[in-house]
């Protein structure tokens, strides 16, 4: 029985090697509160990377709509256009002809385009020059200009996009600014739940270590007792087999440790060479959160409430468009300016000529056999739909936060009841591992004392866990903070240095 325990021992010890030796190849150990951990979720792992890009992107959509509203001038240039082909041509006479053709035609234009949003037009001024080049048995160059024109289209009874654009697209970056905070405090129930695996995990470690030793103490005097015959063999057994499974457990405590280290580590972007060990918060601040007040920060702070009312517009513009779609339209453009031509340079500025052009232009279904009223007909179904949705969700949305609310607010009673009961079950534990050793007691009761005291200390940490989980949880949903009693904000600026 000697040998087979000590053999026991000794493969137990030559397995915790690989783990001694992953220790000692990491360089730097760093200790870190929740807090800490928090804190460096947010600034440096790769979800808070890309959330930092999405809300990138958002913003230069907006952008883009903005910028899509103010005056844009370009240059459209081709220099030069050579031709040298055999082309059909009508003479005078109405007769056709086939003809070589040898030239050069260049073209030039400055363009200077403001879109009008209320209307749903736009204006323009122009500038171009055209040049062409004849050659072959008599060569000719042309000239013409037109200095300056001013022009507009202008749809009538039309779907005007741009309107709609300028109420949907603030709410979009109202949106993605609120998101993008949301994620960040994501990223932070995600962090806690990485420290709790791991506050956890050092947890177990330590119990195992300390049962470890105990067991062998206790398996040593349970040894000596049988040999003088004061207790029956059943109990040295038993006491082995503890002895055992104390072995197995800190063997799993130890692979379960470096399992959750590399998770966290990973999380936080940190390589191998970091070593982490948790501060566990036995403190928890002295909260009590308003169920009223937490209601009326998510409807004012919480994405989905300018989602909601995008989607109300979003209907109310698909139902605009499809009407516009099923009736008459009419396009009006117009230009007026100023033109001419000649074979110099120096004669395109001389005496231009005015120039008017103007055109109407009418759409108008007459036979599409029901299409037009049917998609007007759906689009008014869709924006029923949705707004019987966005109803509901908004009720489901209030319940769930006043749910939520009232389970953070027991989770205080919840940690100082998990303390009381931690410190009971350990008190328990010492008294009945003494009234062993003196043989006051049996096994079973001191290994019944030993699994509460474990028991209760992992539920000290589970009941930390879902404090700050709850608490986080109400933040992300409400976007602020009942600590400082303030909106969470964030430094857009700073996100897009």
């Amino acid at each position: 029985m000697n040998r087979i325990t000590k053999g026991l021992i000794t493969a137990c010890l030559f397995s915790l090697v690989p783990f001694a030796g992953n220790v000692m190849a990491q360089d730097k150990l760093i200790e870190l509160t929740l807090e800490e951990v928090i804190s460096l979720a947010k600034t440096q792992s790769p979800q808070s990377l890309i959330s930092k890009h999405s809300f990138r992107a958002s913003y230069w959509r907006y952008r883009t709509h903005k910028a899509n509203f103010l005056p844009s001038l370009s240059l459209n240039a081709t220099i030069p256009d050579l031709n040298r082909s055999i082309s059909k041509v009508t003479l005078p006479d109405g007769s056709d002809k086939f003809v070589e053709r040898k030239l050069m035609d260049s073209y030039a234009s400055l363009s200077l385009n403001q879109n009008i949003g209320w209307s749903g037009g736009s204006i323009f001024i122009n500038s171009d020059m055209q040049r062409i080049d004849l050659f072959g048995e008599s060569t000719e160059t042309s000239y013409m200009s037109t200095p300056v024109s001013i022009g507009f289209s202008q749809p009538l009874l039309a779907y005007n996009s741009y309107k709609w654009e300028r109420k949907i697209e603030p709410l979009v970056y109202q949106e993605a600014m609120k998101n993008y905070i949301e994620a960040i405090e994501q990223i932070s129930i995600t962090a806690i739940s990485y420290f709790f695996d791991l506050s956890l995990a050092q947890l177990n470690l330590s119990i195992a270590n300390i049962n470890y030793s105990n067991a062998d103490t206790l398996y040593k005097i349970s040894r000596g007792r049988f040999n003088i015959g004061t207790i029956a063999q059943n109990e040295l057994l038993q006491m082995e087999l503890s002895f055992l499974n104390s072995q197995s457990a800190l063997r799993e405590a130890h692979l379960d440790l470096e399992v959750k280290k590399f998770r966290l580590r990973s999380f936080l972007g940190f390589n191998e060479s970091v070593d982490i060990q948790l501060k566990i918060p036995y403190y928890i601040p002295d909260i009590e959160i308003d169920v009223k007040s937490a209601i009326a920060q998510a409807l004012e702070n919480n994405p989905d409430m300018i989602a909601y009312n995008r989607q109300i517009i979003e209907s109310e513009r698909d139902v605009e468009k499809a009407k516009s779609e099923s009736r008459l339209n009419v396009d009006l453009n117009a230009t007026y300016g100023l033109t001419q031509s000649g074979t110099t340079f120096s004669n395109l500025y001389n005496n231009p000529q005015d120039q008017q052009k103007a055109s109407i232009g009418i759409s108008m279904p007459i036979i599409d056999w029901g299409l037009g009223r049917g998609k007007v007909k759906m689009a008014k179904s869709s924006q029923e739909v949705i707004s019987t949705q966005v109803t509901q969700n908004k009720i489901d949305f209030e319940q769930d936060i006043y749910l939520k609310v009232m389970q953070f607010n027991l989770q205080d009673d919840q940690v100082f009841i998990a303390a009381k009961a931690d410190t009971i079950a350990q008190f328990r534990y010492d008294i009945s591992k003494e009234r062993f050793l003196i043989g006051k007691i049996d096994v079973l009761e001191l290994n019944t004392a030993l699994t509460d005291k474990d028991i209760n200390k992992r539920n000290y940490i589970s009941a930390l866990r879902n404090y700050w989980n709850f608490y986080y949880t109400i933040r992300k949903i409400t976007l602020y903070d009942f600590v400082k009693n303030r909106p969470l904000e964030q430094d857009f600026e700073k996100l897009l240095d």
